[in-house]
């Protein structure tokens, strides 16, 4: 599958995903659990497919999270309430959002049945090596009903395209936080340090991230993008791109044409409603 092609799917997936992060119900389902905090519940559910590591390694594997963060909820977030417990609690919660807000009609539709499945396949299809979010979503168990499937599916697919980004990001010598400044610049977010994911870094540190960048001629002296920092965000994502396409190799060209119809009205929604 071309790069071109793995793209178009995260454009039609990552809606699914982001109801996990912007509705009500998994944040619901993860307090209710006894979670005390939003952090408290993300750092717990989406790590528990890897066991109960260290905060180390949850550092590792998530990437983008600046030094410590991970530590202030792994593995205190496991101490009453098992890894197994929290991550049935996001399916539970980010599968009644998908279909609250698809309605029962295209929740309950034969297509989004059909586009489940092969999701599925695809998502079940790639080598894990080197791919240690998607490895730890290959052990769970995949639900039998069909939006949770979808939705499982969907993010399985997801940790392998962040696996393959991380390796991207590793490749060209940006580090997590430096990735946040970046992805900031290419949303048009000025100045990128007010970005919602590392505005609430100590200024000091956020100062020497950009002051990196500069060294390194990615950013101009007024905090935005030099050509070759473009160009570097480009060629990441570019890369990023190519890495996530293996999965879908499983799929026929048929198949991709029937499973993007029965995406599309589903991805709308979602994107209508703002995965919220």
């Amino acid at each position: 599958m071309s790069a071109t092609l793995a793209r178009r799917m995260f454009g039609l997936l990552e809606p699914i995903c982001l109801v996990t992060f912007f509705a009500d119900e998994c944040n619901d389902e993860l307090a209710a659990l006894g979670h005390p905090t939003y952090w408290d519940g993300y750092f717990a559910s989406r790590a528990a497919p890897l066991g109960r590591v260290p905060a180390e390694v949850v550092h590792a594997a998530f990437y983008s999270f600046a030094d410590g963060e991970a530590a202030r909820h792994i593995p205190s977030a496991w101490e009453k309430i098992s890894p197994e417990a929290s991550v049935a609690a996001r399916e539970r919660g980010s599968a009644a959002s998908v279909r609250r807000i698809l309605g029962d009609e295209l929740a309950g539709s034969p297509g989004l049945a059909r586009a489940a499945d092969l999701i599925t396949k695809a998502a079940l299809s790639a080598p894990i090596a080197g791919r240690m979010m998607y490895a730890g979503m290959r052990t769970l168990e995949v639900p039998g009903d069909p939006v949770a499937r979808l939705w499982h599916s969907a993010t399985t697919l997801r940790e392998h395209r962040g696996d393959g980004h991380i390796a991207a990001l590793l490749g060209a010598s940006i580090g997590g936080t430096e990735a946040h400044v970046i992805s900031a610049l290419a949303a048009g977010i000025y100045p990128a340090e007010s970005f919602g994911r590392i505005h609430h870094l100590p200024k000091k540190r956020l100062a020497a991230v950009m002051d990196g960048l500069r060294e390194r001629g990615l950013i101009d002296a007024e905090g935005r993008f030099t050509d070759a920092g473009r160009e570097t965000q480009q060629r990441v994502e570019a890369l990023t791109d190519e890495l996530a396409a293996p999965p879908y190799d499983a799929l026929t060209p048929a198949e991709l044409d029937e499973l993007i119809a029965d995406l599309e009205p589903i991805t709308a929604k979602l994107v209508a409603a703002g995965s919220q």
